[in-house]
């Protein structure tokens, strides 16, 4: 038989009871200093029918932060929050990772206690920073130090060594939609003359060193990565996305990950997507590879059933559907979801979208 968005899969270590997979949805609802509360359990829990969840994206510092009421993974407190949602994701035997992010020059200093955000290159991205103050100018940020880099190494190991006490099945690491290490990666973000910048091999250094500092930490067969090659958001853009995401695929063959996550396109309707060859890129990755961007049941399925991809992810769907795999299973109508509810807020539009039994 074919497989499809049903069939049990292995991600590494990680196995799967289904290949529907919660995509990272930033939700902005995490208690007082990024403790995730009960509502968070709650909702999490509502959804461990995935057959995998990938966490909201998570801090792996104070000054990976980039948005309000975001959850952390680098106190004991936050550990102890996490620990209440993996064991109620576990109870109802779902699988969890944890998202590890470091949001770069996408912050502000009223979010950094005053101290400018950080970035590959003094490069200002066009847009609006999302404060408690609300909407504000971006400001530039200040270039890293090459020395500074090996601390930022560490925040990811440290932060993959709470993950694992607070129960995660898993990590993945954010290297997607404009954040520090996307903005290592692009010749439009990254103008350094050190060995950090120029090459694709010198742009990769701390994506590769991050990820082989988290595989040592966690093991290859527990650690994710994901990137968006031609998406547009935070103002990202490459001279050549498809020579440098290839050499990036082929360079993670060495770490025997647990998948390989990509977004296929842009995401938030921003900006022209340039042209680029997902098929080609997946030909060069050896592992297991998860595909995300406006795939519905449909869809899915087929790019199971042809090999392009192991796992789908979804993500508005399981805003509003919690029990997104019995709907599919079933082939019954979806809740839509309500946009206005997706960032910050109470339970609304959070965790009372109705179940199919209710």
């Amino acid at each position: 038989m074919p497989l499809d968005l049903f069939s049990p899969a292995k991600l590494g270590s990680i196995a799967l009871k289904n290949r529907i997979v919660m995509a990272p949805l930033t939700r902005n609802r995490s208690g007082e200093a990024g403790v995730p509360q009960d509502l968070n359990v709650t909702y999490y829990a509502q959804r461990a029918s995935a057959g995998l969840i990938v966490t909201e994206a998570t801090p792996i510092s104070p000054m990976g932060h980039g948005y309000p009421g975001l959850p952390g993974i680098y106190t004991d407190e936050q550990v102890a929050g996490w620990k209440k949602i993996t064991e109620a994701v576990h109870a109802k035997g779902g699988k969890i990772v944890i998202q590890l992010w470091h949001v770069g020059r996408i912050s502000h200093p009223t979010l950094l206690n005053g101290a400018l955000p950080v970035a590959p290159s003094a490069i200002k991205p066009a847009g609006k920073a999302f404060t408690y103050q609300g909407l504000v100018d971006y400001v530039e940020p200040r270039a890293l130090d090459a020395n500074e880099l090996p601390a930022i190494v560490q925040d990811y190991v440290y932060a993959t060594q709470c993950a694992l006490k607070a129960g995660f099945d898993g990590v993945e690491i954010h290297a997607a939609n404009g954040y520090l290490l996307d903005q290592f990666l692009r010749d439009g973000s990254n103008k350094r003359t050190d060995n950090y910048g120029g090459s694709f091999e010198n742009r990769a250094r701390l994506l590769l060193e991050v990820t082989k500092a988290v595989v040592e930490t966690a093991g290859g067969d527990k650690v994710g990565i994901r990137i968006s090659p031609v998406n547009p958001f935070n103002n990202m853009h490459d001279s050549n996305p498809q020579a440098l995401f290839n050499y990036v695929a082929e360079q993670l063959n060495q770490f025997n990950l647990a998948y390989l996550h990509a977004v296929e396109g842009g995401i938030h309707g921003v900006g022209k997507v340039d042209a680029f060859d997902f098929e080609q890129m997946r030909k060069l990755y050896k592992g297991a590879y998860m595909a995300n961007l406006s795939y519905d049941k449909v869809r899915g399925n087929d790019a199971i059933a042809s090999g392009h991809a192991d796992v789908i992810a979804y993500g508005v769907p399981f805003i509003a559907n919690p029990d997104l795999v019995e709907r599919y299973k079933t082939d019954a109508a979806l809740n839509e979801a309500d946009s206005k509810s997706f960032y910050g807020g109470t339970e609304k539009g959070y965790t009372d979208y109705p179940f199919l039994k209710a």
